[in-house]
């Protein structure tokens, strides 16, 4: 069982969007069961309303990565179900796909070194064959103005930008095909911490335009409070739901907020939740090597 809290994410009904709603119910996942027999996941539950911005935080191994990977359509679990807006995504009969409605953006980058900006971010757009090339740069550059004014940079290279540009380019390209969710695997984990403050806040802006259901994985727990309405922290493997925290903080945020009563109280909770998960699995690991 996990120490749940209520589970009400800030936010109105008014500025979320009518889908992204997501059940994950009983989910396990065990790799190599005839061999290593490694289970990863185990007894899993969480709910996401439409518009959920949700950060997963816990010790190496706990699972993040593979709740991620399942919801992406990356990998089958062993038991248990995920459905999304009702619909049936995955269970142990029914290995998910990847599709446009769910998209990743991973640590290491992803874009096209060959292709301009405008190119990457209309990529996926025109792969489905929905629209034609005047509409897709139309929206692209649309959405690439509203996030910091990166159509001056439309026909720039990849190579050509910083990394945090090349990360905002990364979410704008998902964005644009208007996904129920997006998944971000420790998008800033490389960044260093001016580059990282500057994305928060470009991301807030991003989420504050265009809400849409959001899971990070990160193993900055002050990044996952600062940006996120829920911290759900996992426990050791197998990995659960420990603790499902409500960050009761008001949007737009601000670092101002990180010096405030309420924030220090999450803070340490969320610490002391992760640190006691994380000497378990160091426990763990010194009784499997003796």
């Amino acid at each position: 069982m996990s120490e749940s809290q209520n589970t009400s994410a800030a936010g109105s009904a008014s500025d979320r969007p009518d889908f992204g709603r997501v059940s994950i119910s009983d989910l396990g996942k065990v790799y190599d069961p005839e061999g290593a027999n490694v289970v990863a996941l185990e007894h899993c539950d969480l709910e996401f309303a439409p518009g959920d911005f949700v950060a997963i935080v816990g010790p190496s191994g706990c699972g993040k990565s593979t709740l991620l990977n399942i919801l992406a359509g990356f990998d089958t679990p062993t038991s248990g179900t995920v459905t999304v807006d009702g619909t049936l995504l995955a269970a142990a009969d029914k290995p998910p796909k990847p599709g446009p409605d769910r998209v990743v953006v991973f640590q290491q980058g992803a874009l096209f070194p060959w292709k301009t900006v405008i190119e990457n971010v209309t990529y996926g757009l025109l792969k489905q064959r929905n629209v034609g090339v005047s509409e897709a740069r139309e929206r692209a550059m649309s959405l690439l103005a509203k996030a910091g004014g990166l159509d001056r940079i439309a026909d720039a290279y990849p190579g050509q930008l910083s990394s945090g540009m090349q990360r905002r380019v990364e979410i704008l390209r998902a964005l644009i095909n208007n996904p129920r969710m997006l998944l971000l695997d420790e998008p800033f984990r490389a960044m260093d911490t001016v580059n990282k403050a500057r994305m928060h806040q470009h991301l807030l802006d991003i989420f504050a335009a265009d809400r849409k259901t959001i899971l990070f994985i990160t193993h900055d727990l002050e990044e996952a409070l600062f940006l996120a309405d829920r911290v759900v922290v996992m426990t050791t493997r197998p990995g659960t739901v420990r603790l499902d925290i409500v960050i009761d903080l008001p949007r737009p945020r601000t670092r101002e907020m990180m010096l405030s009563d309420e924030y220090i109280r999450l803070k340490q909770q969320t610490i002391e939740a992760v640190h006691e998960e994380a000497r378990k699995a160091f426990e763990r690991g010194e009784r499997e090597m003796a």
